[in-house]
């Protein structure tokens, strides 16, 4: 974020906060307001209907005592009801039987008044029973009055409380509304508010509405529900939002124009420093204040202005180390490209000196210098192409026999076989840091290319050696005569570059050969043997070809290291690994997963030519024992067996993962069958399918190993005929 982003979010923040902090403590404080109001009109209300119900239960106990008392009750009862003091007059005997009872009685069940608590059935009116007794105090029965709680009755109690009034129907599972006078699209809300509430608690519904019960408790049986509406102004939080944005939209504004006019100084400052990074000298900043923004500007046209000067006066020395420098970069930048860093020194040589050409030879295996790198050589002295000069023939072979620079001038006539024609030469030797310049030495490969090409991984590809390298050969200096001492001292530094340029090569080529393989067998290890799996994989689909995957396992290799000790063990893993190495082909690729396990690639084979192969490597372990030297028993022999799993691609598997874990199982296999032995993995349920051309005639041979393209089985069972593909033969 820019300093003016910040500054602008400070002021945001300093100015918003106390009208956020503003607007949100008035919309609590009005909640909070409105819900204490609601919440005493609730309480009212609910001491209104209590008061109402108790009144109208001692209207209807006063009526029943007049029947009670009266010398004809069902005269009593008819008066009662035509003067409205209750609905129903129902007289009993002392068995409960209805002995006189008033036309049209509310509809039940009846509710007493005396019942507390809530009960799972509604409330179609209230009574009050009175007992009817003689003067002796015998029971003679009783007087029941009832009065219908009815829409009429609940709207009663809405005008007397000033509140909507809901009566509850609990015989429902969850209660439902009985009557109401609540509008129709509050009930529901009404309805769900009040079946979280207990005792004398008020809650909000999701429409703003205040809700609280008012029963059923002692004195008051019916289960009602008691609501306002809120009382918060109509609009309060949209006004409330509208202000807290105009709010900060007028901050934003002033925000932004504050924070501008403070740094444009400092992006002015800023715009000119990048100016001047990219090598521009020539802005200036313009000082309008006196302040410490003002002085860093002064500051800065001084340091610019002083800067100018310098740069002058080092213009004319940068012509010069350009060249230095490009030559300097080219070489580091080509660390491990060898011949580009070949080509660099070279080059810069001849730059060096003047001359017309020259030539980079490196020693190869047959003891002969090869140009590795020339540049101004026309012509080719030997008929196969590069530069070809035996060891201790010619001036470059005897340069690199002896380890001594020459110089001098050579006749048309006396030039040496092999080499370039020339009038004048110098030659210069170069080895390897601590070596022996008059040593021998392997040829230098290029960049490292951790692909095996055979099955000797404990041999650096590149086959270095110690000893001398090279020679850096010049011909034909131009403008003079022939080469001098100085010459000479320039071209032994661009000699050492080289020397220093194939060393590290060599060291960066051993480093990958030893990241990749085992230093106990030579073998390469798990982590080449990833790369190798799904790079065999992909050459395999790609060429519609078969891989198999040998997974070997030592037999009772633990017993070894338990009876002769781990030396002997090592040496056990050591010679096994020599004789795969013997039993396999060029291509093949051998590897040590870990511990005693081996697998083994066999690129372009099918099942029957993996089979072959593992029982001629069982054959090799099992045929000779192990001797152990340095051991106790001088002639100590270790005999050893290997059982093999062989799994192929893509008849088994489809992946590298899954054709090695396929041939993991196979392993298994062999050794639940008795170990020295092998087996093939059994076929998946649904195996890969492709299109095959069907030569007329093709079918299996009756061993029942798949052929290339066929269906794999495991080992010695017969599958049928297959058709089969072409298969370098084990």
């Amino acid at each position: 974020m820019t300093l003016r982003g910040r500054l602008t979010a400070a002021f945001l923040a300093v100015v918003l906060g106390p009208v956020l902090l503003g607007a949100i403590f008035i919309a609590a404080t009005v909640a909070a307001i409105d819900r204490g109001r609601a919440t005493e009109r609730l309480a009212v209300a609910a001491g209104a209907v209590r008061t109402s119900v108790d009144a109208l239960c001692q209207q209807l106990r006063a009526a029943a005592d007049a029947v009670a008392l009266a010398d004809d009750p069902a005269r009593a009862a008819g008066q009662v009801v035509s003067r409205g003091l209750a609905a129903a007059v129902l007289v009993t005997d002392p068995t409960g039987r209805a002995v006189h009872a008033t036309p049209d009685p509310p509809p039940a069940p009846w509710r007493d008044c005396a019942a507390a608590g809530r009960t799972g059935e509604p409330v179609g009116a209230l009574t009050v029973r009175v007992e009817l007794r003689d003067t002796a105090g015998t029971a003679l029965g009783g007087v029941v009055v009832a009065q219908p709680v009815d829409p009429a009755f609940v709207a009663r109690l809405a005008a007397v409380t000033g509140v909507a009034v809901t009566l509850l129907d609990p015989a429902g599972t969850p209660a439902r509304v009985a009557h109401t006078t609540e509008a129709t699209g509050a009930r529901e809300a009404v309805l769900a508010a009040a079946g979280t509430l207990r005792g004398e608690r008020v809650t909000e519904t999701d429409d703003g509405r205040y809700v609280r019960l008012a029963g059923p408790v002692e004195g008051q049986p019916l289960p009602l529900v008691l609501s306002v509406p809120s009382g918060q102004p109509p609009g309060l939080h949209a006004t409330l939002v509208t202000l807290v944005l105009l709010a900060a939209l007028a901050a934003v504004a002033v925000a932004w124009r504050l924070a501008r006019v403070t740094t444009r100084p400092l992006v002015e400052l800023a715009a000119a420093v990048d100016r001047v990074a990219g090598g521009d000298l020539t802005p200036r900043v313009p000082v309008r204040t006196h302040d410490e923004i003002g002085r860093l500007a002064g500051a800065f046209n001084r340091m610019t202005r002083e800067t100018g000067s310098y740069v002058a006066a080092l213009t004319s020395s940068r012509d010069q180390l350009r060249g230095h420098l490009a030559v300097l970069g080219d070489t580091l930048a080509s660390t491990h490209d060898l011949q580009r860093i070949l080509r660099v020194i070279l080059h810069s040589a001849i730059a060096a000196t003047g001359a017309r050409a020259g030539a980079v030879l490196l020693t190869d295996d047959a003891g002969t210098l090869v140009a590795r790198c020339t540049e101004g050589l026309d012509d080719r002295p030997t008929p196969d192409g590069p530069v070809r000069v035996p060891l201790g023939s010619g001036v470059v072979g005897v340069v690199a026999t002896t380890g001594q620079p020459r110089r001098g001038r050579v006749e048309a006539s006396s030039v040496p076989v092999g080499e370039p024609t020339c009038r004048t030469y110098i030659a210069v030797p170069f080895a390897a840091p601590g070596d022996d310049p008059a040593g021998r030495g392997g040829e230098p490969g290029g960049p490292a290319d951790p692909e095996p090409t055979g099955r000797r991984p404990d041999v650096a590809p590149d086959g270095c050696g110690g000893g001398a390298l090279g020679v850096l050969a010049l011909y034909d200096r131009l403008g003079a005569d022939e080469f001098d001492d100085d010459d000479l001292v320039t071209l032994r530094t661009f000699a050492g570059h080289a020397a220093v340029a194939v060393d590290n090569v060599r060291m960066h080529e051993e480093a990958q050969r030893l990241s990749l393989t085992d230093p106990l067998t030579g073998l390469w290890n798990y982590r080449y043997l990833r790369e190798s799996l799904r790079r065999e994989v992909e050459r395999a689909s790609r060429f519609g070809r078969m891989l198999s995957v040998l997974a070997l396992d030592l037999d009772r290799f633990k017993q070894v290291n338990d009876s002769y000790g781990h030396a002997a063990g090592d040496a056990v893993l050591a010679e096994f690994a020599r004789r795969v190495r013997g039993e396999i082909r060029e291509v093949d690729l051998a590897f040590r997963q870990g511990g005693e396990e081996f697998v083994v690639l066999l690129p372009e084979t099918d099942a029957r030519g993996a089979a072959t192969v593992a029982e001629r490597l069982g054959a090799a372990v099992r045929g000779t024992p192990v001797p152990v030297e340095g051991h106790a028993d001088a002639r100590l022999a270790v005999p050893i067996t290997v059982s093999i799993g062989i799994a192929v691609y893509p008849d088994h598997a489809t992946t590298g993962g899954q054709v090695l874990e396929a041939a993991d199982e196979a392993l298994y296999a062999a050794k639940a069958g008795g170990r020295d032995t092998w087996r093939v993995a059994a076929v998946s349920a649904a195996p890969p399918t492709r299109e095959i051309p069907l030569p007329t005639g093709a079918h299996s041979p009756d061993d029942g190993l798949p052929r290339a393209g066929g269906t794999p089985t495991t080992g010695g069972a017969s599958s049928g005929p297959h058709p089969p593909r072409q298969s370098r033969g084990r």
